[in-house]
């Protein structure tokens, strides 16, 4: 046996568990497409004195061809020690765990040893597999290391999962959270049943993936059916590649929407209008236009616009900003300045860059 969510540090676990800001960490590459050290260092600099919770890295926005480039350990250890030598405070590190099972095992492994305390699964590399195949994935990946899962959006390589699979992954002893991102109702509910049929609504945390509902998911008390009784489950935090831009924005968002849930609070109109707002800037800086063929390098324009990233480099030379993309970054920034960071980024680069 590996890992345990018993053996975490019971500090670090409840910040979890009461929910957090967890950017999906980006890959800082240079003109030649080759890791870019400094400017990675930068990047978790940033997060950290944002005030993220948490990192998640070497998931989707990390890039997962990183795999393809030996890049996977070398990434994992930055973020973890550079965020532990800029700052005193502990975040929650989740590695992105992906591949068929005996690589994932592996990835688990060497997350386990370079200090990170969960994985995010992605299934995408498993299509075809059958529920049985799928939650005996899980478990063995399970036994490494404590498991946050991941519906990953259809358009991006992720495949459609069923209720009885979240029934059956959320009853998994070393599951601690879901990452609930296939940017649709219907599937987001499927998640919800699962856990709630699962009875593991207090082991299994909630975070939302979905980039394009944030607000809302965050806001909504969601009511599901269990044997005559009413369960309410709710997202707690954000595993998100959008809070990878704009994250003290992103923190002081939370921030709010916690104090309205925790006073027992009712959302203002405001606030609710907010649902909108930021889904029209993750609708620009996903290339939500061109399918999310952009998704990553939007991500990558809005930080070398900070300053953050030099380019928008990714490490397949063909991809790029969608068309029309750079021009709806411009017009969500005109249009919404109050949601992006670029006073705070400003005021920090320079230390952050040193």
């Amino acid at each position: 046996m590996g890992l345990h969510h018993s053996q975490l540090d019971p500090d670090l676990l409840a910040r979890f568990r009461k929910g957090a800001v967890i950017p999906a960490h980006p890959l800082a590459l240079d003109a030649e497409r080759r890791f870019d050290r400094r400017r990675q260092r930068a990047l978790t600099r940033y997060y950290v004195d944002a005030g993220a919770g948490g990192l998640a890295v070497g998931v989707h926005t990390t890039q997962f061809a990183i795999r393809d480039h030996g890049l996977y350990a070398p990434v994992l250890s930055a973020a973890i020690e550079d965020s532990k030598a800029w700052s005193d405070r502990k975040l929650f590190m989740i590695a992105g765990i992906a591949g068929q099972t005996e690589q994932a095992m592996a990835e688990a492994r060497t997350a386990v040893e370079l200090g990170y305390h969960a994985g995010l699964v992605s299934l995408a590399a498993m299509k075809g597999a059958d529920t049985e195949h799928l939650i005996a994935h899980c478990e063995r990946i399970a036994n490494e290391i404590p498991v946050v899962g991941f519906y990953l959006q259809t358009a991006v390589g992720g495949i459609e999962l069923p209720m009885e699979f979240w029934h059956r992954f959320a009853a998994i002893d070393n599951v601690i959270g879901i990452k609930v991102a296939p940017f649709n109702r219907y599937r987001t509910l499927d998640v919800m049943r699962g856990v709630a049929a699962a009875g593991a609504e207090d082991r299994v945390t909630l975070y939302t993936g979905n980039d394009d509902h944030i607000v809302l998911d965050l806001l909504t008390p969601f009511q599901v059916q269990r044997g005559g009784e009413t369960v309410t489950l709710r997202f707690r935090g954000g595993l998100l590649g959008h809070w990878s831009v704009w994250t003290r924005s992103a923190v002081q968002l939370l921030e709010g929407i916690h104090a309205v849930i925790d006073a027992g609070g009712t959302a203002t109109p405001e606030l609710l209008a907010l649902d909108s707002r930021v889904t029209d800037c993750n609708a620009a800086v996903f290339d939500a236009a061109n399918g999310f063929g952009g998704v990553i390098a939007g991500c990558h324009e809005v930080l070398r616009r900070q300053g953050l990233l030099e380019g928008l480099w990714c490490l397949d030379p063909d991809e790029g900003l969608g068309v029309g993309q750079a021009a709806e970054i411009d017009r969500v920034y005109a249009e919404h300045p109050d949601l992006s960071d670029d006073a705070f980024v400003q005021d920090n680069l320079e230390r952050w860059l040193s």
